[in-house]
């Protein structure tokens, strides 16, 4: 039997941390807005902060992208 073990791509993390910190990014806008009630303080808040964190997101994805805990080897036949 062969053992597989499937690991992403470093553009997937890239793409996943963008996607994920667009759905980030809005919400850190809309918060910002609650608190400022100043748009244009939001926005530059959710500005910053999205290209921070889609940094902090993929250095954290590529770091446990080598953390076996909780990982499963797939055994299947050809």
């Amino acid at each position: 039997m062969a053992k597989v073990t499937v690991k992403d791509k470093h553009w997937r993390s890239l793409v996943k941390g963008v996607s994920w910190r667009i759905t980030g990014t809005i919400d850190t806008i809309i918060i910002s807005w609650f608190v400022t009630r100043k748009l244009h303080l939001a926005f530059t808040i959710g500005f910053i902060e999205l290209f921070t964190k889609v940094g902090l997101y993929y250095f954290h994805e590529r770091i446990w992208e080598r953390v076996t805990i909780g990982r499963s080897v797939i055994d299947y036949e050809i």
